[in-house]
């Protein structure tokens, strides 16, 4: 089974793919690349562990699974070129597994070595990367950084056991957010984070695009998207309308996906 995102001239429709198994600022006063870099990672976690938070892993009975979205991430890398960039993953309805698949999107960069990853719950309404990951967030999240001048970005990021890869979650629960995702800090902070390293790579993890502008606000930040259709669950005309929703130079593609 493959992942698979539109070729850089084809980019009128994007191809459906299964998967089984998601300007520089300164922000505070350290900038925000650098300020991700102070948390310890810690122990690696098990593979029972990754598995409880439905990660993927190198172990071979999850092989097709990892492979797929190592695939995604190596035709990312190929649309990027040689510099770190933004991806904002969006469902398109509730229930099409967009966080499960901006989750294991963001672990398959963790996987390389020479590359981090950092994941970014954006869904402000109903975050779940937290809970998903058992990120205990005792210092607040997105929306809290957002609204508090005062705090850093590196004092919302929190290792995730996967070594590479951090998270900031979604903080508060906000229901009303365009206005943050559209503010100077919030598009300082993804700016500095694209900015600072070519080994850093940012996922945002979106709300889904039926019902809410947020993700169509978040795409501006991102520079590329990747849409998340549930198998069985949307319609192809609900696909094509949530394509329409975004730029069509950043729709790197639609992922079919059968997992919740």
């Amino acid at each position: 089974m493959t992942a698979k995102t539109m070729n850089k001239q084809t980019r009128q429709r994007a191809p459906l793919a299964p998967v089984t198994a998601d300007s520089a600022g300164v922000l505070g006063t350290v900038p925000a690349g650098h300020a991700i870099s102070r948390y310890a990672e810690p122990e690696p976690l098990p593979v029972r562990k990754l598995e409880e938070r439905r990660l993927i892993h190198r172990h071979d009975w999850v092989r097709v699974q990892a492979d797929a979205f190592r695939e995604l991430r190596t035709r990312l890398v190929e649309l990027g070129g040689e510099r770190s960039f933004v991806t904002l993953v969006a469902s398109v309805a509730p229930g099409c597994g967009g966080s499960f698949v901006a989750r294991n999107l963001a672990a398959a960069f963790a996987f390389d070595e020479s590359k981090k990853a950092l994941l970014i719950d954006c869904n402000a309404r109903h975050p779940s990367q937290h809970t998903a990951l058992e990120v205990e967030a005792t210092g607040g999240g997105l929306m809290d950084y957002l609204d508090d001048p005062s705090l850093d970005v590196g004092d919302v990021v929190y290792p995730t056991g996967v070594p590479r890869l951090g998270l900031i979650p979604g903080g508060r629960v906000r229901e009303i957010t365009g206005e943050a995702f559209s503010s100077f800090r919030m598009r300082a902070m993804t700016d500095s984070l694209r900015g600072l390293y070519n080994d850093r790579y940012v996922i945002l993890d979106g709300p889904p695009v039926q019902g809410s502008p947020d993700a169509r606000i978040l795409s501006e930040l991102a520079d590329f998207v990747v849409l998340v259709a549930g198998y069985g669950r949307v319609s192809t005309a609900a696909v094509e309308k949530a394509m329409a929703s975004f730029p069509s130079e950043k729709l790197a593609g639609v992922v079919l996906n059968n997992s919740p």
